[in-house]
C-alpha cells in the first residue's frame, strides 16, 4: 500500500515506522509548509496534523481522489462539510477521534454501560481525561465521543468542561508530562462508584489502528467509522 502522510509529527513518524515494518511504502509526507514526495503516487492518505491544518489536508486528499483516514481532533465544526465533499467526489473517508482498537472496544463497552445504567438515577456520571502537555484541544476528541455516547441514554442534556450542574455531563481535562492518553468514566452514588478506564501505554495503538483503517478503506467508497472497520456496527 502506497501511503501519503498528511502531518509528520510524533504520530506521523510512528505511523511511518510501523507502515514500513508492515511492508507498506510512504510516497508522500507533508508538514507545516513543507512536503516530500508526490501525493499523486499514493493509494491512500493518513492525516494526523493540527486542528488548523486538518480541513485543508482532508480537502487536498479528497480532491486528489485519495481515500483519507483522519485522526486529527478539534476541527469537527467542519465535519459535515467534509462529508459532503466526500460524497460529491464519490470519495472515501474515515474520521475517528481515536483509532486505537482498544479505545474503540472501550467506546462500545461505554455505550453498553450507559444503556445499562440509564434506569439507575442515583448514579451521577462523569468523564475524566488526561493527556500530554503538548495536546492542544481540551477535552480530547476521545472524551467527547465517550460523552456523546453516554448522552444517548442519560437524562443529562449536554456535556461541558468542569460543570457542576446536575443537567450537564462534566468532563475533566488534565494535562501532565508524557501521558499518552487515559480516559475514565465514573458512575458515583452515595453508596459506591463504578468506573471504566482505558489507559494507552504508547502511540503505537493509535498508529496501528490508523494503518488498519487505511488498509480497510483503500478500495471502498463512502463515509465510514471505526465501527465499520472493526465490525462493531451490530454491537449497539
Amino acid at each position: 500500500m502506497k501511503i501519503a502522510l498528511l502531518g509528520y509529527g510524533k504520530m506521523g513518524k510512528t505511523i511511518e515506522r510501523l507502515a514500513l515494518e508492515s511492508g507498506h511504502s510512504i510516497v508522500f509526507k507533508s508538514w507545516v509548509e513543507s512536503s516530500e514526495g508526490n501525493i499523486e503516487d499514493a493509494e491512500v492518505a493518513i492525516e494526523f496534523s493540527s486542528p488548523e491544518a486538518a480541513v485543508s489536508n482532508i480537502k487536498k486528499a479528497l480532491e486528489a481522489d485519495l481515500p483519507i483516514v483522519s485522526g486529527t481532533t478539534g476541527w469537527l465544526e467542519s465535519y459535515d462539510e467534509m462529508v459532503k465533499l466526500c460524497e460529491k467526489r464519490n470519495g472515501s473517508f474515515i474520521y475517528a477521534s481515536n483509532f486505537s482498537v482498544g479505545v474503540n472496544l472501550f467506546f462500545s463497552i461505554n455505550e453498553y454501560a450507559a444503556k445499562l445504567m440509564a434506569q439507575w438515577k442515583e448514579y451521577d456520571v462523569s468523564v475524566e481525561e488526561t493527556h500530554h502537555l503538548e495536546k492542544k484541544d481540551a477535552p480530547s476528541g476521545t472524551a467527547i465521543t465517550i460523552a456523546e455516547n453516554i448522552l444517548k441514554y442519560n437524562s443529562k442534556k449536554e456535556w461541558n468542561l468542569d460543570s457542576t450542574s446536575d443537567e450537564v455531563l462534566s468532563i475533566t481535562a488534565k494535562r501532565e508530562e508524557d501521558v499518552k492518553g487515559t480516559h475514565i468514566v465514573s458512575y458515583e452514588s452515595n453508596i459506591d462508584t463504578i468506573s471504566l478506564k482505558h489507559e494507552a501505554h504508547s502511540r503505537e495503538g493509535f498508529a496501528k489502528g490508523a494503518i488498519l483503517a487505511a488498509e480497510w478503506l483503500k478500495d471502498k467508497k463512502g463515509v465510514f467509522s471505526m465501527k465499520d472497520v472493526l465490525g462493531l456496527t451490530n454491537a449497539d
